[in-house]
């Protein structure tokens, strides 16, 4: 019989005899990771606050006579000293009260000294019988009489120089004055006009409230006990770094019922007057002890529903997930405060190719500190650290 040949026949046997001899296709690799055991440092923690600036001294200036005024003494917005001539009110009618006083003084003063010879007088007529003890017992009280004008006219006088040195309205502390609220020709009156006010800056107040549970936590750390002053660090609006360093120096006594929170202020140094009350400020307070923490990127934490986890290594180089509890951020590296052991292996990159229990490639990398970026923040964080300073 005579076999017919088709085109599809010899094809489908060339296919067959080419897969006798292929090779089978190798498995991909495990994907490459960047492992490193955390990095170990000393770090301090910081709780953050917002707060305002204010003085610690702050007077509305007002005179203590009335009159008008016929000088001022300073410029608007002037550095001015304890002591310093701020306003001058006509002293014409204090400088005459004043004379009439030392007057009036001078005229008690000589019925005095004639009294007190008239009772010489008397005296020595009593010693030898040519006047009666009456004579001499008038003579005396006369004599505590003109005392006692003495007495008052030199009150009188005391007073009349006081409103005569009060029409010199000078600064009660050393500060900066705000604008002259009365110019020379206006009238001012005694203890009611405001001439202008005057606040202290260097040091400066900064105030600012916590919460209950913040005051317990400093508590429990002896960080308010006693005479302690914790540090605190303060940026301003428009600045990326803390660079005003102060000190911790009272806390209220009770808490706002209405709000459940507590007042407290800081003494911040404030050379060249640059912080000014009522400006706000970015404020972190020294919330904890010098301690041992564990640092890993913060990119190397992932959020695993409502947990957070690092990935870390088993020894068959498998992926294992650690539910940790994570801290504050510390030049670019999150505090793990448990779940991973300083043996541990991290995945500090290729965190996207890692996947519990599968196999991975580990290279190893270092985990080491970031500089800051130098961007103000919008919102200060809850808290921060920072590495403690060696002592």
């Amino acid at each position: 019989m005579r076999l017919l040949h088709r085109p599809w026949a010899v094809l489908a046997a060339t296919a067959l005899l080419a897969s006798c001899g292929a090779k089978p296709v190798p498995a991909p690799p495990p994907p490459p990771v960047v492992v490193a055991q955390p990095l170990q440092r000393q770090v301090e923690d910081w709780d953050d606050f917002v707060g305002q600036f204010e003085s610690p001294q702050s007077v509305d200036v007002r005179p203590r006579v009335s009159g008008y005024v016929t000088a001022v003494g300073f410029r608007d917005g002037q550095n001015v000293v304890r002591g310093q001539l701020l306003f001058q009110i006509d002293a014409r009618p204090y400088q005459a009260a004043y004379d009439q006083a030392k007057a009036q003084t001078a005229h008690a003063a000589a019925a005095l000294a004639d009294a007190k010879v008239e009772l010489q007088r008397s005296q020595a007529l009593l010693a030898a019988r040519a006047t009666s003890q009456q004579d001499v017992d008038t003579r005396l009280a006369a004599e505590h009489t003109a005392e006692a004008d003495v007495a008052a006219a030199q009150a009188s006088e005391r007073t009349a120089a006081l409103n005569l040195s009060f029409t010199r309205v000078t600064s009660p502390i050393s500060g900066r004055a705000s604008d002259a609220k009365s110019l020379p020709g206006n009238l001012v009156t005694q203890d009611t006009t405001v001439l202008t006010s005057v606040v202290s800056l260097d040091p400066i107040r900064f105030r600012f409230t916590g919460p209950e549970a913040q005051f317990l936590k400093y508590k429990r750390q002896s960080l308010l006990d006693g005479d302690a002053q914790p540090p605190v660090q303060i940026r301003l609006q428009d600045e990326p770094d803390y660079r005003w360093e102060g000190r911790l120096t009272f806390v209220d006594n009770a808490f706002d019922t209405s709000s459940g929170v507590i007042s407290a202020y800081a003494i911040v140094g404030n050379p060249g007057a640059v912080l000014v009350p009522g400006m706000f400020g970015h404020m972190r307070l020294l919330g904890s002890r010098p301690y041992m923490g564990l640092l890993v990127p913060d990119q190397a934490i992932v959020t695993d529903q409502s947990r957070e986890v690092v990935y870390v290594l088993t020894a068959d180089n498998k992926v294992a997930a650690h539910a940790v509890d994570v801290g504050p951020v510390v030049d670019g590296l999150r505090v793990i405060r448990s779940g991973i052991a300083p043996t541990d292996r991290v995945i500090i990159d290729g965190v996207q190719n890692a996947h519990p229990g599968k196999p991975v490639t580990p290279r190893p990398g270092q985990i080491t500190p970031q500089a800051d970026t130098h961007e103000a923040p919008t919102s200060p964080a809850s808290s921060s650290a920072t590495f403690a300073v060696a002592p």
